[in-house]
């Protein structure tokens, strides 16, 4: 059978009156071929003759029967997968050459004796009727804070109509991250949907119904909408296709951000913020493509007129005899000065503020999950330092390593003193790194464990700490150098001088 091209060549070189012979030799055909389509009343029709017998013996005859009848009791099995069962079964009876003739036999029976195959039906979305949110995945896009790798998520919201969308950055499928998406997301419309549509996670359907068989809304969620005063609506259990506007809008805000780092030329930014307001710049680009769609939708919407919805929860925590609080089965170490008091904890998506009353005490760092600990060395090691037979059990005592180099510096204690000894020393370390600083103790510690013969001790570490002051003092008193303009005057005159010989030579 000929192409379209071939096809063409010969209709055009025919109606400018070149021979038949000449017409097959510019299109690349033989002669016989050229006259039966030439001669055809439309050529590029193309007839193929149809014939009920085979043109070589069938290499599947031996296995064919038996393959259907396992497809009957397993219509899931794979094609390869059942070619290498028979063949491994019967020997010889096929060659494995003949596994891609399976394959389309396979396919062919499928078409005709398969299950039916799960429909979906394409919805009509209307105007300003839902907003639908969903958390998507940003670790692919491999985004640094300082040079520091920044694993985070990001809140959703698409209006499905116009495709309108917001951003907001978070680090878990909270209520606290679903609070502030929403914030946004309204306070930049200026306007209400009647409904948000919600995938069916943990975050709003947490709680089961009475019956047991469907997820129930919680009560928290209930109380976002209810703010807001709009419908909550979910998808079905393992149905993301349902939620699929903001699903298929993920991975495109995903690669519009790639595309942008690429023309920004880096993916390190100096500060979330600014990485939060990069992340705004490339969605209303998107947006501003969307204008006409939009104006429909603002159109049929609701004037936002509720409150802005605080971004933080409040519970009341007891600081524990080991310095430590609970904050959604998370356990937090505070400063031992508060322990025994019983403080209002201000939980927000990334922090938590312990208050007295109204008056903040204390701001602790919040890490998404539920089971561990975020121990900070300074809280405890005061205590630690006049204790130090607590350090070999102590529960979280890998959180007393601020970093690899303090572990290091440690192991090369236990080497060189018995257990006890090493864990007296170490402490004294760390706490002069609370003190100190833990980046000027980590870079002392790395410069005296690289030595041919390390010795770390905490009078050491002081000697060394002495000397950086003492040049730092020095670099301070130093006075500026002077500077003379006319040398820089002599050699600009120089040049132009050499500049004028080589055009000179140059003529």
């Amino acid at each position: 059978m000929l192409n379209r091209r071939q096809i063409n060549q010969l209709v055009r070189e025919r109606n400018k009156g070149v021979s038949i012979t000449m017409c097959a030799i510019k299109a690349g055909v033989c002669r016989n071929t050229a006259k039966k389509y030439l001669r055809q009343a439309d050529p590029s029709k193309q007839k193929q003759a149809n014939h009920s017998w085979r043109t070589r013996a069938d290499p599947l005859a031996e296995i064919w029967e038996e393959a259907q009848r396992m497809l009957q009791k397993a219509p899931e099995l794979e094609a390869k997968t059942l070619f290498e069962h028979l063949h491994a079964k019967l020997g010889n009876a096929v060659e494995t050459s003949a596994l891609r003739t399976f394959q389309r036999r396979v396919k062919q029976w499928r078409l005709k004796n398969g299950s039916e195959k799960e429909v979906f039906f394409t919805q009509k979305a209307k105007p300003g009727e839902v907003l639908a949110v969903d958390w998507t995945d940003m670790r692919s896009l491999k985004i640094r804070i300082c040079g520091q790798p920044l694993a985070h998520l990001m809140f959703h919201a698409v209006l499905p109509y116009s495709n309108w969308e917001c951003v907001s950055r978070a680090q878990s499928e909270s209520l606290l991250s679903l609070r502030g998406g929403l914030n946004a997301a309204f306070a930049r419309l200026g306007r209400v949907t009647r409904e948000v549509l919600i995938d069916n996670s943990s975050t709003a359907t947490h709680r089961l119904s009475v019956e047991g068989k469907q997820r129930g809304f919680n009560e928290e969620f209930l109380s976002v909408c209810k703010h807001f005063r709009i419908t909550p609506r979910t998808t079905n259990v393992s149905s993301p296709h349902e939620n699929g506007s903001c699903e298929s809008l993920n991975g495109h805000f995903k690669r519009r951000m790639e595309q942008h780092l690429l023309l920004r030329g880096g993916r390190d930014f100096s500060s979330e913020e600014e990485y939060d307001r990069f992340c705004m710049e490339v969605v209303d680009k998107a947006n501003a493509l969307r204008g006409k769609r939009i104006v429909e939708e603002l159109s049929t919407m609701r004037e936002h007129l509720a409150p802005e919805l605080p971004d933080y929860t409040e519970t009341t925590v007891r600081v524990n005899a080991n310095s430590t609080i609970r904050v959604c089965k998370m356990a937090y170490s505070v400063p031992s000065k508060l322990i025994g008091i019983q403080l209002k904890a201000r939980i927000y998506e990334t922090r938590i503020v312990l208050l007295d009353g109204r008056e903040p005490l204390c701001e602790l760092p919040r890490r998404p999950g539920d089971r561990g600990a975020v121990i900070d060395f300074r809280h405890v090691i005061s205590w630690l330092v006049r204790k130090p037979g607590a350090f070999t059990a102590y529960r979280w005592r890998e959180s007393m390593f601020p970093s690899q180099v303090f572990r290091a510096a440690y192991d090369h204690l236990c080497a060189k003193h018995d257990s006890h000894a090493a864990d007296v020393h170490y402490l004294d370390i760390l706490h002069l790194a609370g003190l100190d600083g833990v980046g000027m103790i980590g870079n002392i510690l790395d410069q005296l464990l690289g030595q041919p013969d390390p010795l770390v001790s905490l009078d050491e570490i002081k000697k060394l700490i002495e000397t950086y002051r003492d040049i730092a003092g020095e670099s301070r008193t130093q006075p500026p150098l002077p500077v003379c303009l006319a040398d820089y005057d002599s050699l600009i005159a120089e040049r132009n001088e050499t500049t004028k010989k080589e055009d000179i030579n140059a003529r």
